[in-house]
């Protein structure tokens, strides 16, 4: 995914250019997988906006390597950051690449013209 990348059209709008199709098809990739989704979901409802690694791994019968494999995938695709404090690191959703993936999807107040 291209580093501060605009917002792409959703695909409801108008057609997808080469480059945003590749670069939400990374994002639509990470999303895809159930751990990854509910990672997220964990990640985003957490009190404070934030979670510690310790109160993921806990809701998941994986091991924690697996885990960090997933976290790493859904931070490679941008849609979540994370600092280590200490021993634990926290993790949080960067809200202008979740809302690209919510924006693909909201349909028109109209539809489309054909």
């Amino acid at each position: 995914m291209t580093a501060g990348a605009e917002c792409c059209a959703p695909i409801t709008r108008e057609p997808l250019s080469g480059p945003d199709a590749a670069d939400l098809a990374v994002l639509l990739k990470a999303v895809a997988d159930p751990v990854r989704l509910r990672l997220l979901s964990l990640i985003g409802s957490h009190a404070g906006g934030e979670a510690c690694v310790c109160d993921l791994t806990d809701a998941f019968d994986l091991t924690a390597p697996t885990i960090s494999h997933h976290l790493k995938v859904l931070r490679t695709a941008g849609l979540i950051d994370c600092q280590r404090r200490g021993t634990w690191v926290y993790y949080w959703i960067v809200p202008a690449t979740v809302a690209r993936l919510g924006a693909l999807f909201t349909p028109l107040a109209e539809p489309a013209a054909l």
